[in-house]
């Protein structure tokens, strides 16, 4: 079974070798090998294998003149180190590099010549063959270019620990450790250029793009890593496409309809030049110019697409690219590149050919007949009379990747060899013989290469053996003097900066397809202006909406609001919605008309009240001013002064101390007042209604009883007041729920203390209008019954109106309402009890006198004695004619009205009653029947 296994491996080693052939290959020997994957080619003819024969080779195709230069890069940093005196002295280092031709199966081919090779020096098969001139083990594998085949290489590679270092390969599924053991890459993952395409729609305010990637390993992990980052971004995809270079013409085509009939402007591609070419010629051949594309490293600068024929398409494309390096010399060696001088690099005859379009004497194209189009050539013509991609050093990106990759190698080897002993890597500090070396030596010694190389640059490998590194962020234009594709550095891409000043783009520098340096549009929908939002709109990307206005209230102040903003408490929004305005501050002010004419009123109220205490004050002594019972007068006005005085504090602007004294002002004001009103009022009503008054009525009715009734009276709402400023205090308020105004309001605190406050005010005003309806027919000239009567009804229709008024209005308006009632009901009473009064005094004094004080009385007097007296004949005379049928006499009345100086006798016979500080005499006399007086 052992030598089964044997037989097998030197099959495959010597099936490799036979099916590349010495044109196929670029080989040198020294005392350690590398080997070397580059794509001299773009890909294969594809070839239906009918198997009715043995299979034979895939030809590749279409030279690659940038591998080839990638290649000599390789070279290049070899030739160099080995005539190095400090990096690995007195050790040559050979080289063993294949075409890849960019396809999985020809680099695994390539792959299994290492494989084999390694596995035979490691079996020790000296026993069955004579390997005494064998080719020593490649011990690490520079390449390949596309992640694809890099993916399938490190599968094999890795299950022998053979260390591979890729230069072009970034998709981010092979940072993975535990799948890709031995693979490490000089160049960035995809894992950042996903974010970094990303990171550049949402900087030009796209929303509605075209992804295409190549189906490989490395479109597709790239192209999901970029949907995730659109997802975050809330960018939309419209079409998701994969392609290849195999891809059917009849798909490229339909492929080509869905973009020309997308409403995307922006194409993002994940895909290698060879993988974008096919799409990029149909476009060319419609004639699709008005789209923009984004380009990833691996077709950024890529030779297949940047030519000039496709520029009317892909002029403007905005591309990745790897920071250029320089490498010293390298311009020089690429310019002495000759079939004769370079023999052990077998591709240099292939490349001469295709440069120059010419055949060499020796071509085996000649012996195929395939060359006969072309001219000789001798192999000495000159280069540089040429333009071709080889010799683009401008800007040295993959190439430097690859002189980088070499020298890491050179270096982890250079640490081998210095290595002292009880400072190594390996078991027990131990260091590697640098002749005995295995591959997986060095790949421990590449893990922690920590190296600075000549341009001064930190080489080291991170946790996935990636090398950080940024982007160069290139334009696609049009060179003005021939026509051929410039690549524009207009920015780069920092992935180690923090989030926000990763990316920098001078605009200044971008032309757009070409010549516009107008950003082009790629949103599903047009932009919301500023004063608008985005609207959903249904069974559509969230991308696709319509701008729907902001609602009143808030803003938006820049283009494409997903939200409108709501204002602050204390703004409102413009007519347009594009900003908030601070409110007006609204309250009851002294300044505006309405607030100076109430305060005017509330003025006018309390200099009327003033003068009117004042004409008391000035004929206090007058029949009138006592018979309305002076003292009580003079509280009564001093509560109306306070009645009106309490409406000045509604004015002005709302404060913690105003809100809390208004209302108990107006309460305790109105209740004095009223107090002292029905107390006055009950008093007469007594003293007239009393057949014959006696002491106990004056004791009753004293002054000081009196006084004490309005206390009583009064502090009951003192107590209200007290116990609402207690429990729930009010205090200022400011209410913005009125558009564009701040209503700067009194909050009550308790709209039930207000309720007790009012309701035990209007309880008192009924009672005082009971008993002042009930007085409304004594002398007009000595009670104001009937005023008063009207003065209630005034305060009963004013309040009533109030509490839906109070309750119906807001902000000002509901200060104003109480204003207004405090007023209205207080000028009511003022006009109702002290104006007609005031008349006379002034304007009538004639009437202000005894005598017509007494005349009055006495009148009112003989009425009630008369009705009395009839009252008192009737039920006489019922009771007369039930004993004996007959009839009682008439009647007779007399009343006298003597004053202060009739005689004691008479005043034994007539009760007196007092009146303030005069005396008025009532004499009432019945002439009875015998009948009566039996009774």
């Amino acid at each position: 079974m052992k030598l089964v296994l044997y037989y097998l491996i030197l099959l495959g080693s010597s099936y490799v070798i036979s099916s590349y052939g010495p044109h196929q290959r670029a080989q040198m020997t020294g005392d350690i090998l590398l080997g070397g994957l580059f794509p001299m080619h773009f890909g294969v003819s594809s070839k239906d294998q009918d198997l009715a024969a043995r299979p034979e080779s895939t030809q590749c195709t279409r030279f690659n003149f940038r591998g080839f230069r990638w290649l000599q890069a390789m070279i290049f940093a070899i030739d160099e180190i080995n005539n190095s005196s400090t990096v690995l002295p007195n050790i040559t280092l050979g080289y063993r590099i294949f075409d890849t031709c960019n396809t999985v199966s020809k680099a695994l081919e390539a792959t299994l010549s290492f494989v084999a090779q390694n596995k035979i020096d490691s079996l020790n098969l000296d026993e069955f063959c004579n390997c005494t001139d064998h080719i020593p083990s490649t011990i690490a594998v520079v390449g390949a270019a596309g992640s694809a085949v890099s993916t399938a290489v490190a599968n094999l590679l890795g299950l022998f620990y053979i260390p591979q270092i890729s230069y072009a390969s970034s998709s981010r599924l092979l940072s993975n450790k535990n799948q890709y053991k031995s693979f490490m890459r000089t160049i960035p993952s995809d894992e950042y250029q996903a974010t970094a395409m990303a990171d550049i729609i949402e900087y030009f305010e796209w929303n509605w793009v075209i992804a295409v990637a190549s189906d490989d390993d490395y479109g597709r992990p790239g192209i999901e890593k970029f949907e995730k980052e659109m997802e975050e971004r809330d960018i939309c995809i419209h079409l998701n496409e994969l392609i290849s270079q195999y891809t059917e013409y009849h798909e490229i085509q339909a492929l080509v309809d869905r973009i020309e009939n997308s409403t995307a402007k922006v194409i993002v591609v994940f895909a290698s030049g060879p993988d974008i070419e096919p799409l990029i010629k149909e476009m060319v051949r419609r004639n699709i110019t008005d789209r923009t594309w984004l380009a990833s490293e691996a077709w950024a600068s890529s030779s297949l697409v940047a030519k000039p024929e496709y520029l009317d398409v892909v002029a403007g494309t905005i591309g990745f690219a790897l920071k250029a390096g320089h490498i010293l010399g390298f311009r020089e060696f690429l310019q002495q590149v000759q079939p004769k001088k370079n023999s052990h690099n077998e591709f240099v005859r292939e490349f001469w050919e295709e440069t120059f379009n010419c055949y060499l004497e020796d071509s085996p194209r000649l012996q195929e007949g395939g060359t006969s189009f072309r001219p000789l050539c001798t192999g000495e013509e000159d280069i540089t009379s040429v333009e071709t991609p080889y010799l683009d050093y401008t800007h040295l990106r993959i190439s430097y990747n690859v002189y980088v990759a070499v020298y890491s190698i050179a270096q982890a080897l250079q640490d081998i060899l210095t290595c002292t002993p009880g400072h190594g890597l390996f078991a027990n500090n131990s260091c590697a013989d640098i002749k005995k070396m295995e591959a997986w030596q060095v790949l421990k010694q590449l893990r922690h290469l920590n190296y600075t190389n000549s341009m001064g640059i930190n080489i080291n490998f991170d946790e996935n053996a990636d090398l950080a590194a940024n982007y160069t962020i290139i334009n696609w234009q049009r060179s003005a003097e021939d026509g051929s594709v410039l690549f524009e550095e207009v920015g780069f891409y920092n992935m180690h900066a923090k989030r926000g000043a990763k990316l920098f783009i001078d605009k200044t520098k971008i032309l757009w397809n070409g010549y516009s340096p107008e950003v082009p549009f790629s949103n599903c929908s047009e932009d919301c202006e500023p004063g608008t939002r985005k609207g959903i709109i249904d069974s559509m990307p969230t991308c696709c909406f319509e701008c729907t206005e902001c609602s009143d209230g808030e803003y938006s102040n820049h283009k494409d609001a997903s939200v409108c903003t709501k204002c602050p408490n204390n703004s409102w929004s413009n007519g347009n919605h594009t900003f908030c305005f601070l409110k007006e501050i609204e309250f009851l002010s002294w300044t505006e008309p309405f607030g100076i004419a109430l305060a005017i009123c509330a003025v006018l109220g309390v200099a009327l009240t003033g003068f009117v205490m004042a004409v008391f004050v000035r004929f206090r002594n007058t029949p009138i001013v006592k018979a309305t019972n002076r003292e009580l007068s003079y509280v009564l006005l001093f509560s109306l002064i306070c009645c009106f005085s309490s409406s000045l504090i509604f004015i002005g602007e709302p404060q913690d101390w105003t809100c809390r004294l208004r209302q108990p002002a107006f309460g305790i004001s109105f209740v004095l007042c009223i107090s002292c009103i029905l107390v006055k009022t009950n008093r007469v009503l007594l003293v007239f209604e009393a057949k014959i008054p006696t002491s106990l009525h004056r004791k009753w009715w004293g002054l000081n009883l009196q006084f004490l009734l309005v206390f009583l009276c009064t502090f009951v709402q003192v107590m209200i007041c007290v116990v609402w400023l207690y429990n729930a205090p009010p205090s200022s308020y400011r209410n913005y729920d009125i558009d564009e105004i701040i209503f700067i309001t009194c909050n009550e605190g308790s709209v039930m203390a207000l309720g007790f406050l009012i309701g035990y005010t209007c309880i008192l005003a009924a009672i005082c209008f009971f008993f002042a309806f009930k007085s409304r027919k004594l002398p007009e000239n000595f009670t104001e019954a009937k005023f008063i009567t009207f003065s209630m009804l005034i305060f009963f229709i004013v309040w009533i109106s109030f509490i839906p008024a109070y309750f119906s209005t807001y902000g000002k308006f509901v200060s104003a309402v109480e204003v207004i009632a405090i007023l209205a009901s207080s000028f009511g009473m003022l006009a109702c009890i002290f104006f007609n009064k005031v008349y006379i005094i002034l304007f009538k004094p004639s009437r202000n006198t005894t005598e017509e004080v007494r005349c009055s009385t006495a009148a009112h007097a003989f009425k009630v004695a008369a009705k009395a007296t009839l009252k008192h004949s009737t039920a006489s005379r019922k009771k007369s004619g039930s004993i004996d049928g007959s009839s009682a006499s008439t009647p007779s009345s007399s009343s006298s009205l003597k004053t202060n100086g009739n005689d004691s006798t008479s005043r034994k016979h007539q009760p007196r009653v007092s009146f303030g500080s005069g005396t008025v005499t009532l004499s009432l006399s019945f002439e009875e029947s015998r009948r009566s007086s039996l009774m």
